[in-house]
C-alpha cells in the first residue's frame, strides 16, 4: 500500500501548478493533505477518479489550516478532530478507520515568531498523544503530516542557530520524543538512520535552491507495524509548494 502526505500550503494554488500530474504520478492508495486553507465544507476542488474525499477547515479563521484525506479504500469511520474543544477548530486532524489500522493526518500548530503560540502547540501535542495512544489500544496507527517540529540536529540545516526557532525549540523536540516513546516510530529516520533529507524550505532567501531547509512532515506508526514497512521516502523532486511530498510503502 503506497501513502502519501503532503502539506500543499493551499490546495487551490496547488491545483494551478503541476499537482494534479504529481498526483497521477505518485498515485497513493490513501494521500493525507495538510494546510488546505480551503473555507467551503461542501464541496472539495479535488476529484480525482476513483478515489473519496474528506475533509475538514477552520472554524476560527477563513481559509487558515485545514485538512484533508483522499483514499481509494472506502472507510470503516471518519472522525474530525481530537474531541478536544477549542484544540478542534482549525481543522487540524482526520482520522480514517480501516479493517486493520487508523489512518490519522495531523498538521500540528506552528509556535510562529516569538513562540507566541507554543503552549497552544504543547497542549494540542499532548492532546494528540493521548488520542493516538488511546487508538492505539484498538487498532494498530498510522500518523502522516506537517508535525511541525525538526527532532534532532540531523533533521534542519543549521540547528545551531534555530535552538529558539519555532519548530525546534527543546519543548516541541521533547514533545515529539514523548509520542515515539509511547509506542510509535519515526519510519523515515528508523530507514535512514543518517541519511539528510529535508522536507520543507522557507520562501525566504532561495532556501529550497540552496537546500536550507528543515525535516517537519512525517509518517509515524505504531511499533508493531514496523516490521510490514517497505519504504519511506522524502520525495523532494516534486515542487508546488514550500512542502515537497513524503510517502510510506507498507504491506497491509
Amino acid at each position: 500500500m503506497k501513502l502519501i502526505s503532503f502539506n500543499v500550503n493551499s490546495l487551490r494554488a496547488i491545483l494551478n501548478k503541476s499537482f494534479k500530474e504529481d498526483f497521477a504520478r505518485m498515485n497513493p492508495d490513501i494521500m493525507g493533505i495538510q494546510e488546505t486553507k480551503l473555507s467551503d465544507d461542501k464541496n472539495f476542488p479535488f476529484k480525482p477518479d476513483g478515489y473519496e474525499a474528506y475533509w475538514t477547515i477552520s472554524k476560527t479563521k477563513k481559509g487558515y489550516s485545514g485538512t484533508a484525506v483522499l483514499t481509494k479504500i472506502k472507510p470503516i469511520s471518519i472522525h474530525y478532530g481530537l474531541e478536544s474543544g477549542e484544540y478542534d477548530d482549525e481543522g487540524r486532524v482526520i482520522t480514517l478507520e480501516f479493517d486493520k489500522f487508523y489512518f490519522v493526518t495531523s498538521y500540528s500548530p506552528n509556535s510562529q515568531d516569538g513562540l507566541k503560540r507554543l503552549e497552544y502547540r504543547q497542549i494540542f501535542e499532548n492532546k494528540l498523544r493521548e488520542y493516538l495512544i488511546k487508538l492505539d489500544t484498538l487498532k494498530p496507527v498510522i500518523l502522516c503530516g506537517d508535525l511541525n517540529v525538526a527532532h534532532e540536529p540531523i533533521d534542519l540545516k543549521h540547528p545551531k542557530n534555530n535552538e529558539m526557532s519555532a519548530g525546534y525549540t527543546i519543548e516541541e523536540r521533547n514533545c515529539f520524543s514523548k509520542l515515539l516513546d509511547s509506542g510509535f516510530v519515526d519510519t523515515f529516520r528508523e530507514l535512514h538512520p543518517n541519511e539528510i533529507k529535508y522536507s520543507w524550505w522557507s520562501y525566504i532567501r532561495n532556501a529550497r535552491a540552496t537546500n536550507a531547509g528543515w525535516r517537519i512532515d512525517y509518517f509515524v506508526v505504531s511499533k508493531r507495524l514496523l516490521p510490514q514497512v517497505i519504504r519511506a521516502e522524502i520525495l523532494n523532486d516534486i515542487y508546488g509548494s514550500d512542502h515537497c511530498p513524503i510517502e510510506l510503502d507498507i504491506k497491509l
